[in-house]
């Protein structure tokens, strides 16, 4: 880790903000005084840069624009740096995270996303001790020389998770996010602990980063529920500007057995739309052979998500439709493991 090199990206959020002293209200601070305001990170011999987005973003209001900011500046900035953190606002960094893992290729560096609960000004902040420990773990290289977590990850509360296996869980809580079907990458306790097995390497270690940033945002999300109505079903399936539709449905991919629900979906998918089945549940994986609606899904055309979260559906979909206009390549390679989002 000594000598390493660390941009610190400061989108926005939580993280950035301390009190002004002479009004009492919530400012973000100047981050290329970082030293100054976590003087822990001073111990590390590491060089730390930072780099902060204008205007900031707030967690709610990022669109995709962001992650292709994103994408092409540490592609800039790749080889001046051994690491990258990049500071995001909760509410949206499972979405962010699960982009920048697809688009992304080639990557052999950490790329880690932090944040915090309360603002970094203040005293029972959870802030310093994600950024300082995401520091670290960006610096982390093994005995050759490698970097130890070449991954797109979240950290937060002690964990280091995968990026596109990540859902916000808790608005309150410290521990804010959960992967629920892959483990934990890293436990940072009084030592950190590597899951060296959990954690994908590259194939080539010399291979130069490419990025994907064509994105085709045209994705609807429904999320089935008791009482859903054949209007409400046919605008978000059927609609002129909708090419992919995520349909989130019951447990292992289970939906109702209402001829008129088979039948829009049948309309959708004789439209080409790119449909695939996630479970509303926060852990499992869709099977759509256990139940008779998840098996007539399948026949019309439904892609099985298995145990992707709805933020890494969503973003691959994003970057699949991004790179092809042909919905049956989509659809094809919606079952592919890309980026370790999905259990083999």
């Amino acid at each position: 880790m000594t000598g390493s090199s660390i941009l610190m990206i400061y989108t926005g959020g939580t993280i950035g903000m301390k009190q002004d002293p002479k009004d009492q209200t919530l400012k973000p601070f100047d981050f290329s005084q970082i030293l100054e305001e976590v003087p822990e990170l001073g111990k590390y011999a590491l060089n730390i840069d930072s780099y902060t987005f204008n205007p900031l973003i707030d967690s709610s209001d990022v669109e995709p624009s962001l992650w292709q900011s994103l994408a092409t500046l540490i592609k800039d900035r790749y080889d001046e740096y051994d690491g990258f953190v990049v500071l995001h606002g909760t509410d949206t960094m499972a979405y962010s995270a699960s982009a920048l893992s697809f688009m992304l290729d080639n990557l052999t560096k950490p790329v880690i996303f932090t944040g915090s609960q309360l603002p970094i000004g203040v005293p029972r902040t959870d802030g310093k001790e994600n950024l300082i420990s995401a520091v670290e773990i960006a610096a982390a290289k093994d005995e050759d020389g490698h970097s130890l977590v070449p991954e797109v990850c979240i950290f937060f509360d002690s964990q280091l998770l995968r990026g596109n296996r990540c859902t916000k869980v808790s608005s309150e809580e410290f521990r804010a996010f959960r992967s629920p079907n892959y483990p934990a990458l890293a436990e940072a306790g009084i030592n950190i602990r590597y899951n060296r097995k959990a954690i994908a390497e590259p194939q080539d270690w010399s291979a130069p980063i490419r990025i994907s940033t064509n994105l085709d945002t045209r994705v609807s999300i429904l999320k089935v529920h008791p009482g859903i109505t054949p209007q409400v079903m046919r605008y978000f399936l059927c609609g002129d500007g909708t090419r992919a539709v995520i349909l989130e449905t019951y447990g292992s991919g289970n939906a109702p057995s209402s001829q008129w629900f088979l039948d829009i979906v049948r309309e959708a998918a004789a439209m080409g739309k790119v449909l695939m089945n996630v479970t509303q549940c926060l852990s499992g994986s869709v099977d759509m052979d256990l139940y008779a609606t998840g098996k007539a899904l399948e026949k019309i055309g439904v892609v099985s998500g298995r145990d992707i979260t709805t933020e890494s559906a969503l973003a691959k979909l994003f970057c699949l439709m991004g790179d092809s206009k042909d919905n049956e390549w989509v659809k094809n390679r919606l079952g592919d493991n890309l980026k370790g989002e999905i259990s083999k």
